[in-house]
């Protein structure tokens, strides 16, 4: 009789769902604990300031037009 190593069992691994806009993106964590990309930063901040609503701006009373990327003008 022969024992079955780990390596033989098949491994499923499937791929999270992803938005559309970030299709192929993969992150991992090196052993120093530094985070590997294959999407630029400034791509990613830019999806999630168009697709997430910051919390703790939400109470500002000009937060929708920030949003909208207006900025409010003060009158003198």
């Amino acid at each position: 009789m022969s024992k079955k190593s780990g390596s033989e069992k098949k491994s499923s691994v499937k791929k999270p769902r992803v938005h559309k806009e970030l299709q192929g993106f993969e992150i991992s964590i090196d052993s120093f604990g530094e985070l590997s990309s294959n999407m630029s930063i400034d791509k990613l901040n830019e999806f999630l300031n168009k697709n997430v609503d910051d919390k703790k701006l939400a109470e500002r009373e000009d937060y929708e037009e920030m949003k909208k990327g207006r900025k409010k003008k003060k009158k003198d």
